[in-house]
C-alpha cells in the first residue's frame, strides 16, 4: 500500500512540475509557465525594483575600444561619455536595451508583421491579419532600402553597427531572472538584434506619421456623389489660418513643371471599394522658435511638442551623448541610434508632422488569377511574387504570397480583404524608396549653426516633417522637409490607373524649393500641422487634414509675446483655449435659442455653455457639454457618409462649421433617417439634445451629479499589450484642435523648452511616462504627474565628466577576452 501511495504522490508531483513549467492556451492568449513565472528567485518578483536600488556598476563589455562612463541622474537619464564614436553608439545601444529591450523588440516585431509569433493568431485571426497587413504594406521592403542607404555612408553605417552590437551585448548578458517582465508573462526570450531592426523603427515612425491618405475614400466619394460634391466638401485649400511660411509670392526659384493630366480616373475604372481597416486618429504636433528680440534674456528659445499615440513604455527615451565632436541631449527612439529631437551646445531642433500626401494607390489589372503578369503601358509585365511565412505560435505556419509591381506591393487582393471588395490595389509609398534619415540626425546632433542644419536636412526624405530651429548664434528657422513628388492638379487625390507609368511620380521638388524661411520679421517661426505655404507657392499640394485652429492660437499668443521667459512657452504648450468652440459655439447657441420643451438637463446644459470661458480645463463642465454636442453633431451631419460596405471620409471640422454657418439650407444637412427635411438649425438642435442625453447617461453610469471635462474625457496611457494593470488612468485637459492637443489616447509625447544662451544652453522637459520600461520600477511612470500638471524638469546637460561626480556611475570596460 505504501508503494501505491508513493507512486500516486510521485505521479502527482511530476504532473504538478510539468504543469507549472508548461505554457497553456487560454482563450486568445497563453498562460506562462507558472513555476518559473512565480519563482521568487527568477520569476516576475525579480522585476520589482527597490526604491533605493543603486544604478552604479562596473561591467566588462566586448567590442569597446576604450573605457566608457555612463552617468545616470535622478530621472534615470543616462549621460554617456566616450573617447570615440564607435564606443558612443555601442554604449547607447547597451544602455537603451537595459531600460527598454522588450519595447524595442515588440515594436520591431509589430513593424515587421511578426506579432503572431509571440501571441498567436488571435481571436478570429485578428493578430495574424494585422501581421499580414504589415507585410503587404512592404514595411520590411522599405526598411531594407533604408538599411542599404545607411550602409553606403561610413558615419551612419558605423552608428547602426555599433548600436546593434551594444544591444546584443546586453541581450547576451541576460539570464531568465534578468528578462523584462513581458518576456516572462508571454513566455518567450529576446532574439539577436539586427541592423534591419533599427531601420524598421524609423520606417515604423513613418507609418505612424505618413499613411493618412484618403485616395480610396475620395475615389468612392467621386463615384457616389460626383466631382461637384468633392470640390464643395473637400477643397484643396480651406483658406484659414496662418501658413507655416507666408512668403506672399516671394519664391525665388523656377519651379519644376509637368504636363497636366485628367483630374481623376476615367469613369470605367472608378470602382467602389469596400471598408478599409480602421486607422489611428490623426496625430498632430506643435513647435515654434522665438527670436531673441522677443525674449527676456535676448536668447532665442525653442519649443518641441510632438503629439502621438501615448503608450507605456514611453515612445521616447531621453539621453545625452558626449564624445569628441559631439555633445547632444534630447530624446531617441528606443531601437535606433542618435538623438531625434534635442539640442547641443549650439543648436536645438524640433519636429511636427508635415501632413503631406506621400502615398498613392494604383488599380492593377492582372492577366489571370495567377497574378504572375500585370498590364503596364500596353505590355504584360512579370510580377515579383514574394512568399511570406508567418510562424504563428501554437499552430502551423501560415504562407501568404505578396505580389510586387512597378508601383510597390499589392496590398489588397482576392486573398486579403476580398470580402470588403478591396481588390488589386498596389501601394506606392515614399518610405519604400532608399533614403538615409539616420544621416540627418547624425549631422543634426553635431550641427553648429543654420548652415549645418540646412545641410543635415538635405538627407531627409520621410516622413515629411516641419523642422523648427534655434541657435546660440541668434537664428530661428523653419523648413518643411521631405521628398515631395511634383503633383499635377488633383493627382494623388484619387486611386490612379496602374496600367500607365505616366500616372506615376515624374519628378520631385528640389530640396532648395521646399517651404522654408529664416529670421522672419515677426520674430518667430511656428508649425502645428497647418497648410505649409500661402497660395502663391507654385506647387500643387494635395488635400489633406491640415490643421485649422492650433496654429492660429499659437501665432496669436506668440505675436503678443514680449520679454518672454521659458515659463511663457511652457504655458503655451499647455494652453487649453478652445478656438474652435469660440468661433462656433455662439452660432450654435443662436440655433437652439428658441428650442421648445427643454428638459431640466437641457436647461442646465445651456447655462453651462453660456457661462463657459472656452477653456477645456480639467474641471470644466462647459467643455464636456460642448464636446458631447460636437461628437453628436458630426456623424449626424454627414450621415450620408456612413455606408456599410464602402470606405468614405467626412469633411473636415473647420469646413463643416463653415458650411453650417454659410450654407444652412445645404441639402447635405437633411438627415437620412428622418422623414422631415432638416437644415443646419434643425441639425444643431437634434445634436444638442443627443449630446445632453449622452451626458446624462454618463452621469448615471458614474453616479455623478457633475461632469468635469477630465472625467468625461476619460483619458489613459495604455501599455503596449493593452493590459489594464500596466496602464495608467490620467486627468488632463485639452482635446482635438487645442494647443494642448490631448484626447483620450493621443497627446503630447515629449515637451521640451530650450533657451539658446551663449553662456550655456538651458533646457526643460517632461513626457507622459518614465525612462524605464519595467512596470516594477519607480521610473516606469515617474514623469506622469509632472506632465499632467504642466510641470517640467530641468535637464542636466553636462559639459564634462567633472560636472557628473555626484551622479551614479555605470562604468563599461573593454572585455579582456
Amino acid at each position: 500500500m505504501k508503494i501505491i501511495w508513493f507512486l500516486v504522490s510521485l505521479v502527482l508531483t511530476l504532473a504538478l512540475i510539468f504543469a507549472l513549467n508548461s505554457s497553456w492556451p487560454l482563450g486568445g492568449t497563453r498562460i506562462p509557465p507558472l513555476g518559473k513565472f512565480l519563482s521568487p528567485f527568477e520569476g516576475f518578483w525579480q522585476n520589482i525594483e527597490a526604491k533605493d536600488q543603486t544604478l552604479s556598476a562596473e561591467l566588462n563589455i566586448s567590442g569597446l575600444d576604450e573605457e566608457v562612463s555612463i552617468y545616470v541622474d535622478s530621472l534615470l537619464i543616462p549621460h554617456i561619455f566616450t573617447n570615440n564614436e564607435a564606443d558612443l553608439y555601442l554604449a547607447q545601444g547597451f544602455v537603451t536595451a537595459k531600460h527598454r529591450l522588450w519595447q524595442m523588440e515588440f515594436q520591431t516585431h509589430a513593424a515587421a508583421g511578426r506579432i503572431s509569433e509571440i501571441i498567436g493568431a488571435g481571436k478570429d485571426n485578428a493578430v495574424l491579419n494585422y501581421d499580414r497587413g504589415q507585410r503587404r504594406l512592404g514595411m520590411v521592403y522599405g526598411a531594407q532600402h533604408a538599411l542599404e542607404a545607411m550602409e553606403k555612408d561610413a558615419n551612419s553605417k558605423l552608428a547602426v553597427e555599433k548600436y546593434t552590437e551594444g544591444i546584443n551585448q546586453y541581450i547576451q548578458s541576460l539570464s531568465y531572472k534578468d528578462l523584462p517582465f513581458e518576456y516572462k508573462l508571454l513566455d518567450y526570450a529576446p532574439e539577436q538584434w539586427t541592423k534591419l531592426k533599427c531601420a524598421l523603427l524609423l520606417r515604423s515612425m513613418a507609418q505612424t506619421l505618413n499613411m493618412g491618405d484618403k485616395d480610396i475614400e475620395m475615389t468612392n466619394t467621386l463615384k457616389l456623389f460626383g466631382k461637384e460634391t468633392v470640390d464643395l466638401l473637400f477643397p484643396d485649400m480651406e483658406n484659414v489660418g496662418d501658413p507655416i511660411v507666408d512668403n506672399t509670392g516671394q519664391w525665388n526659384f523656377n519651379p519644376v513643371t509637368l504636363e497636366s493630366v485628367p483630374s481623376a480616373l476615367p469613369n470605367e475604372l472608378i470602382k467602389l471599394s469596400g471598408k478599409l481597416p480602421p486607422s489611428d486618429p490623426t496625430t498632430g504636433s506643435n513647435n515654434w522658435a522665438v527670436s531673441g528680440s522677443k525674449t527676456a534674456n535676448g536668447a532665442p528659445m525653442l519649443s518641441s511638442d510632438p503629439h502621438l499615440n501615448l503608450s507605456l513604455p514611453s515612445i521616447w527615451y531621453a539621453i545625452q551623448l558626449h564624445a569628441p565632436g559631439i555633445n547632444v541631449m534630447g530624446v531617441s527612439l528606443p531601437g535606433a541610434p542618435h538623438v531625434i529631437i534635442g539640442f547641443n551646445d549650439s543648436v536645438s531642433w524640433a519636429v511636427t508632422n508635415a501632413q503631406r500626401d506621400l502615398v498613392d494607390w494604383y488599380s492593377i489589372e492582372f492577366r489571370d488569377s495567377t497574378k504572375s503578369e500585370y498590364l503596364l503601358d500596353s505590355n504584360w509585365v512579370k510580377s515579383n511574387i514574394v512568399e511570406e511565412r508567418f510562424n504563428v505560435r501554437g499552430q502551423n505556419a501560415f504562407i501568404d504570397n505578396v505580389v510586387y509591381t512597378h508601383w510597390g506591393p499589392v496590398t489588397y487582393d482576392d486573398t486579403y480583404h476580398a470580402e470588403d471588395n478591396l481588390k488589386h490595389h498596389a501601394f506606392r509609398w515614399i518610405a519604400h524608396d532608399e533614403s538615409n534619415e539616420s544621416l540627418t540626425f547624425y549631422k543634426l546632433n553635431r550641427a553648429n549653426n543654420h548652415q549645418d542644419y540646412m545641410e543635415a536636412l538635405n538627407h531627409y526624405s520621410g516622413p515629411a516633417q516641419n523642422f523648427a530651429f534655434a541657435s546660440t548664434g541668434g537664428d530661428v528657422a523653419m523648413r518643411v522637409q521631405g521628398k515631395f513628388p511634383v503633383r499635377r492638379k488633383d493627382e494623388g487625390k484619387f486611386v490612379l490607373d496602374g496600367r500607365k507609368t505616366s500616372n506615376g511620380w515624374q519628378a520631385f521638388i528640389p530640396n532648395e524649393q521646399n517651404v522654408m524661411y529664416k529670421n522672419p520679421e515677426r520674430g518667430f517661426v511656428s508649425s502645428a500641422n497647418q497648410y505649409p505655404a500661402d497660395a502663391t507657392y507654385p506647387y500643387y499640394i494635395t488635400a489633406s487634414n491640415f490643421e485649422a485652429y492650433r496654429n492660429r492660437r499659437i501665432n496669436q499668443v506668440l505675436s503678443a509675446l514680449s520679454n518672454a521667459k521659458p515659463e511663457d512657452l511652457m504655458n503655451l504648450q499647455n494652453d487649453n483655449y478652445n478656438l474652435k468652440a469660440a468661433e462656433s459655439l455662439p452660432y450654435f447657441l443662436e440655433q437652439v435659442a428658441d428650442l421648445a420643451n427643454l428638459t431640466e438637463a437641457e436647461k442646465v446644459a445651456l447655462d453651462k455653455l453660456k457661462s463657459w470661458d472656452y477653456f477645456n480645463n480639467v474641471d470644466s463642465e462647459g467643455a464636456s457639454y460642448y464636446e458631447a454636442w460636437w461628437d453628436a453633431l458630426m456623424p449626424m451631419t454627414w450621415d450620408e457618409f456612413r455606408k456599410e460596405n464602402v470606405s468614405l471620409s467626412r469633411p473636415t471640422t473647420y469646413h463643416t462649421i463653415k458650411l453650417l454657418k454659410e450654407q444652412p439650407e445645404l441639402a447635405w444637412f437633411d438627415r437620412q433617417e428622418t422623414p422631415e427635411k432638416e437644415n443646419a438649425k434643425a441639425l444643431l438642435q437634434a445634436a444638442f439634445r443627443k449630446g445632453v442625453a449622452d451626458i446624462e447617461a454618463w452621469k448615471k453610469s458614474k453616479n455623478s451629479t457633475t461632469v468635469p471635462w477630465a472625467e468625461f474625457k476619460d483619458s489613459y496611457i495604455g501599455h503596449l499589450l493593452r493590459i489594464d494593470a500596466l496602464s495608467i488612468k490620467i486627468k488632463h485637459g485639452g482635446n482635438h484642435d487645442i494647443v494642448n492637443a490631448h484626447s483620450r489616447t493621443h497627446g503630447p509625447s515629449w515637451r521640451m523648452i530650450t533657451s539658446m544662451e551663449k553662456e550655456g544652453v538651458k533646457a526643460w522637459a517632461t513626457y507622459p511616462g518614465g525612462q524605464s520600461g519595467n512596470p516594477g520600477s519607480k521610473y516606469y511612470d515617474q514623469f506622469v504627474s509632472h506632465w499632467t500638471s504642466a510641470r517640467y524638469y530641468p535637464l542636466a546637460f553636462l559639459r564634462s565628466k567633472e560636472e557628473a561626480t555626484s551622479l551614479n556611475h555605470l562604468h563599461l570596460n573593454p572585455s579582456k577576452k
